[in-house]
C-alpha cells in the first residue's frame, strides 16, 4: 500500500512538472547575409574589389547595382552619375562604356583603392564561389532586362546563384516576363508621410502578388507589425540596409531572412558566435 501511495504521488509530481515546464525558445535561424555592394564599408562600393573582399570575408551574397550604359553596356554603378566617385557631372545611361572605363572608382574612398576601374557586370559574374548567390539590383529602367538576360545566359551562371531585385515595379514586372526562372524580389522603402507609415501592408501584399515575386526585399521604417503582415501573407521577407548587429537580431526575430549590410564580416561574426 505504501509502495503504491508513493508511485501515485511520483506520478502527480511528474505531471505537474511536465505541465508548467515552459520549453526552451528554439533559436532564430542565421539570417542570409548579403554584402551590399560588396564589402563597401572597407572598400569602395561596386568595384571588383569590393566584391572580391566580401567574397574572402564569407559573405553568404554580395549585392551590385547595375545601370545600362548609351551603348548598351551593363556596368556597375549606384548613382546617376559617377560624380561622388571622382567623375563627371554625367548620367551613367548617356556615357559609353569607353568613357567610364577610363574612371578611376576606388581612390575616393582610399588612396589604398586607387586605380580600381568600373566593371562590368559580365567580370563579375564569374567571381561568385559555388554556392553562393549574387544579387542584381536594376537602377535603370525596363530598357536594361532584353540586355540582361543576354548577359546572364552568356555567363552560363545557373539560376540558383542569381537574383534581381528592383524598386521599379515595371522594372520587375519585366524581369518577370523576360527572365521568369530567376529569383526576384521587390524593394520597397518605407516611409513617414503625414505621420503615417507608407505603404501600408497591404498594399506593399496587394502589388507583390501582381509582380508574382516570392517576397520583398524592404528597408526604411517597416515595423514588426509590417514585417507580420507581409509574412502571414505567404511572402518571404529580406532587410536593407543594417549595419549595427542589434539590429539585425531584431530583425530576424520579426522573421527576416536575409539582411543587406555594409559590414559582412561582422554581422557573418555576430550569427556564427554563439
Amino acid at each position: 500500500m505504501r509502495l503504491c501511495l508513493c508511485w501515485i504521488l511520483l506520478m502527480c509530481f511528474n505531471s505537474l512538472t511536465d505541465e508548467n515546464t515552459v520549453p526552451a525558445a528554439e533559436p532564430a535561424p542565421r539570417p542570409e547575409i548579403v554584402a551590399h555592394r560588396g564589402a563597401s564599408f572597407e572598400a569602395p562600393e561596386n568595384t571588383r574589389a569590393s566584391v572580391k573582399l566580401a567574397w574572402e570575408q564569407g559573405a553568404d551574397a554580395v549585392e551590385i547595382d547595375v545601370y545600362l550604359t548609351v551603348d548598351n553596356k551593363i556596368v556597375l554603378m549606384h548613382d546617376k552619375t559617377p560624380k561622388r566617385y571622382g567623375g563627371p557631372d554625367r548620367p551613367v545611361a548617356e556615357m559609353t562604356w569607353a568613357e567610364l572605363s577610363t574612371l578611376d572608382v576606388g581612390a575616393w574612398k582610399d588612396p589604398h583603392w586607387r586605380g580600381e576601374t568600373v566593371p562590368l557586370l559580365e567580370e563579375v559574374l564569374p567571381l561568385t564561389p559555388a554556392g553562393k548567390r549574387l544579387y542584381i539590383e536594376i537602377k535603370s529602367g525596363p530598357e536594361i532586362v532584353p540586355y540582361l538576360k543576354t548577359v546572364l545566359e552568356q555567363s552560363g551562371q545557373s539560376a540558383e546563384k542569381l537574383v534581381i531585385i528592383a524598386f521599379s515595379e515595371e522594372v520587375v514586372a519585366s524581369v518577370r516576363r523576360l527572365i521568369p526562372h530567376l529569383t526576384t524580389y521587390w524593394l520597397v522603402s518605407v516611409k513617414e508621410k503625414d505621420g503615417d507609415l507608407q505603404p501600408k501592408s497591404d498594399e506593399i501584399i496587394r502589388i507583390a502578388r501582381r509582380l508574382e515575386v516570392p517576397g520583398v526585399d524592404i528597408g526604411g521604417k517597416y515595423t514588426r507589425e509590417i514585417v507580420a503582415a507581409i509574412r502571414d501573407s505567404g511572402l518571404q521577407v529580406l532587410a536593407w540596409t543594417i549595419n549595427e548587429p542589434a539590429q539585425a537580431r531584431e530583425a530576424v526575430s520579426w522573421g527576416i531572412i536575409g539582411i543587406t549590410t555594409d559590414k559582412p564580416a561582422l554581422m557573418l561574426r555576430e550569427f556564427t558566435t554563439p
